[in-house]
């Protein structure tokens, strides 16, 4: 099936993204001085802008053929899953060390201070599914770029990457390009500046 034509730019609308991002909390200082942490959970909580994300991040692959949406822990797990029912798909968790009880793949990626693990069960995805990736935030990229080399060893073919918000100021997207291909869509509902 032909992805270029999958349409990312016709909405969110300004309304949708003003309501979204209304919903996003600033917590200065955390987890660490000099980060300010966006806190989702207001979002989450509130039942008509936890629908408009799962509805905006779903629309653009309704009728497009995902076999599987991917969720990285844990945040991800609540729109993944979501989202997974929409589309008629199934849904594969990606968790940190110790948590899938199964024989599993394994990669380790860079974090800003030091290295993270990610794994996901064997067999989660087979050759040639069609795979959705979708999480919470996109920063720098390393949990989305260190997902898609996971999905890649079991022979899944990414068809996009999703995410509620996006911190434009941060290198996520060119990560993810050289971590699958520039013709990978990655689509975010709400941009977020340096200064916002």
């Amino acid at each position: 099936m032909d992805d270029s034509n999958i349409i990312l730019d016709d909405f969110p609308s300004e309304e949708a993204i003003r309501l979204l991002t209304s919903k996003l909390r600033t917590i200065v200082d955390f987890p660490k001085p000099g980060i300010r942490f966006k806190d989702i959970t207001p979002l989450v909580g509130d039942a008509q802008a936890l629908r408009l994300s799962i509805d905006l991040l779903s629309g653009p692959f309704v009728g497009r053929g995902i076999d599987k949406v991917v969720g990285m822990e844990a945040r991800g797990f609540i729109f993944g899953a979501a989202i997974a029912e929409r589309l008629g798909a199934g849904f594969v968790p990606v968790r940190k060390p110790g948590k899938l009880p199964a024989e599993v793949d394994e990669v380790r990626y860079a974090l800003e201070y030091g290295e993270g693990t990610l794994q996901l069960h064997k067999g989660s995805c087979t050759p040639g599914d069609r795979v959705l990736i979708i999480d919470d935030l996109l920063a720098t990229g390393g949990t989305a770029a260190a997902t898609a080399d996971l999905l890649k060893k079991q022979g899944a073919n990414i068809v996009a990457f999703g995410f509620v918000c996006e911190l434009d100021f941060l290198p996520g997207r060119e990560k993810l390009a050289a971590a699958t291909n520039p013709a990978v869509p990655i689509y975010a509902l709400v941009k977020i500046g340096a200064d916002d």
